[in-house]
């Protein structure tokens, strides 16, 4: 058993098979009020301590690339409606000579975006890479050493390829075993911190734990509306704006 998996309890192992069959765990997080504001508070102070300075180097020719999962993908939006787009929006009003490439997939792993970015680093080139990956990791209770080993090789690639990279973190909910809640958000601190990189610690951060998340959620209770997107780019663009410089 990996180092990262010890402290799981047989209670979070038996989560991880009722979540696999219907994702209970991740409609919870999204319609109940609050149910990530208390990891989302406990992580703060280490949130603040994973933030490294901006790269110094300037930023090579190229797009940026977006690899992420459902979140990214506009999955049950009017196309062009979710915040990779809007992103671009931000860049054109902006005058930031940058274009973006979404290269996100519905229900992508990290272990599918690890096999897939070698291909997309040649075609498109990027400048810059946004990692949006984990979520399906967890919610198909994959292994948190297997989402650690993927998301370094993908840092690794991108940074090989001569592109900056920016880390989105995702938070589970508490009813996935206070472990496992604990040792996921840790993973992203963790490669955060050992690389260098700018974190987005909770891409739904703002809406996804707060008293009111149902609002913003489509009728799936899982994937955010069309309104919630704007706070998602809101939560990016703090972190990304200095590495465009």
């Amino acid at each position: 058993m990996n180092q990262l998996d010890k402290n799981n309890t047989k209670d979070s192992r038996q989560n991880f098979a009722l979540q696999r069959r219907h994702c209970i765990a991740v409609a919870l997080m999204l319609a109940i009020s609050g149910t990530c504001g208390a990891a989302a508070a406990s992580h703060g102070k280490a949130k603040e301590a994973a933030k490294p300075a901006a790269s110094t180097a300037p930023l090579k020719p190229g797009p940026v690339l977006v690899l992420g999962d459902s979140l990214s993908a506009e999955y049950g939006l009017t196309r062009g409606k979710g915040w990779v787009q809007l992103l671009q929006q931000r860049l054109d009003d902006e005058k930031i000579p940058r274009k973006v490439v979404n290269a996100s997939i519905s229900g992508e792993t990290t272990s599918g975006g690890r096999s897939r970015l070698p291909s997309l680093l040649t075609q498109h080139q990027p400048a810059l890479v946004v990692l949006e990956l984990g979520g399906n990791d967890a919610l198909r209770g994959l292994a948190l050493q297997s989402t650690q080993s993927n998301l370094q090789a993908m840092v690794k690639a991108s940074k090989d390829s001569g592109a900056q990279v920016l880390l989105v973190g995702m938070q589970v909910p508490p009813n996935y075993g206070a472990a496992y809640t604990e040792q996921f958000a840790s993973v992203f601190e963790k490669i955060a911190s050992e690389q260098k990189l700018p974190l987005v610690p909770f891409l739904l951060s703002g809406f996804g734990d707060a008293p009111d998340a149902a609002q913003w959620f489509q009728s799936d209770r899982i994937h955010p509306n069309a309104k919630a997107q704007p706070l998602m780019l809101g939560n990016v663009w703090p972190k990304l704006k200095p590495l465009l410089k």
